[in-house]
């Protein structure tokens, strides 16, 4: 997607559901707010699942962070102040990181990928106020967190499990980031991440890339490791394609990708994202060629996916999971789906348990309240 017509295309109208909601993975009186500005934008799908089965609370660790003292503020008022450099320096500095680029959406295309240094913490925040888009101009990688990377600075002697930077993403856009010249660290069209934790709220992904094929890569918009813990991501009201031409691409998972890592996705919307690897050896799902896992991804060991108040449809793949692919290596992984619907997906084989989501026929699946088809 190119960035004109990102600003040509009106927001999402996206067809209701006749939906009965119940109990799940939430408590909706225990929830907090997250107040959204994207659900109605003057560009793209809005951020954040907008049918009627969206109703699952955010739990506290889940919401907002407070960004009322913030360490950095880039711009100076005008959108011509918000500048590629002002941003990466303000990543690099770390802290809380907002914006004051005028009243009116901006767009800041970044020149070379923004790397979070691991001792500026321990919490990191960006916060787009739902008017900052963050462009990779179809060339590089918007956002880099990496605790195990030396050029990153090590602050512990445990990287693969350390409780920081705690990153959080909110109120932004990301789009047209290209990953596929990484190669030590592929992957991640849009972020990648490893270590200390990391959650996004209210956000859209749009049309971001990464490896068109490889075992295991994958992430067009987002690949995770190393979770402080084995915590889990939260993604909270947030849009990975949403319309058309707004869809992430790469070899597997063409919304979110992750190695031993549990997601919690609440309110979300996943939709014509694509993995497009060349197929898989049928003895070991996932390899060598990729091609798994249209809008997500998850392998490793001792993991949980759990999802509440999201829709999945629309996404492809050439291999297997044309919705999720969910493989636990050591079998302990698990699934749960509430207020949720998955349907529409296309592609793919390998589905022991319910269509569109390729897993091991032991591994537990809870769904309630949803829709399966």
């Amino acid at each position: 997607m190119h960035l004109e017509r990102f600003r040509r295309l009106p927001a999402l109208a996206l067809l209701g559901l006749s939906f009965v909601g119940g109990l799940g993975c939430s408590d909706d009186g225990a929830g907090v707010d997250t107040p959204n500005p994207l659900t109605n934008p003057k560009d793209g799908p809005p951020a954040g699942n907008q049918n009627p089965e969206a109703t699952c609370a955010i739990p506290a660790e889940a919401g907002l962070a407070d960004v009322s003292r913030p360490t950095s503020v880039v711009g100076t008022g005008s959108p011509a102040s918000c500048t590629s450099e002002a941003f990466i320096q303000a990543v690099a500095k770390g802290g809380v990181i907002t914006f004051d680029c005028g009243p009116e959406p901006v767009v800041i295309t970044l020149e070379r990928t923004a790397k979070v240094f691991n001792d500026t913490g321990p919490e990191i925040v960006i916060d787009g106020k739902g008017l900052v888009t963050l462009s990779g101009a179809g060339r590089h990688r918007i956002l880099y967190m990496n605790t195990c990377d030396r050029n990153q600075v090590w602050t512990t002697s445990h990287c693969q499990d350390q409780d920081h930077p705690r990153l959080t993403l909110q109120n932004l856009t990301f789009v047209d980031a290209n990953a596929k010249a990484e190669t030590e660290f592929d992957g991640g069209g849009a972020v990648w991440v490893r270590g200390g934790r990391v959650k996004v709220i209210n956000s859209r992904f749009f049309n971001n890339v990464c490896a068109d094929t490889g075992p295991d890569v994958g992430g067009g918009a987002l690949r995770v490791f190393s979770q402080h813990r084995n915590q889990p991501v939260y993604v909270v009201n947030t849009t990975f394609g949403g319309q058309p031409g707004y869809g992430g691409v790469c070899s597997n998972g063409g919304g979110i990708s992750s190695i031993g890592v549990s997601w919690t996705v609440l309110n979300s919307l996943f939709s014509h994202n694509r993995a497009i690897g060349n197929g898989a050896n049928p003895a070991r799902p996932g390899t060598p060629g990729g091609g798994s896992g249209g809008a997500i991804y998850n392998d490793g060991n001792t993991m949980t996916l759990s999802l509440c108040g999201t829709r999945i449809e629309h996404n492809e793949v050439n291999a297997h999971g044309s919705a999720i692919f969910f493989v636990s290596n050591d079998h302990s992984g698990n699934i749960r789906i509430d207020r949720s619907v998955i349907r529409n997906n296309t592609g793919g084989s390998w589905y022991p348990t319910h269509p569109q989501i390729s897993n091991h026929d032991d591994t537990p699946i809870t769904v309630t309240n949803s829709t399966m088809e």
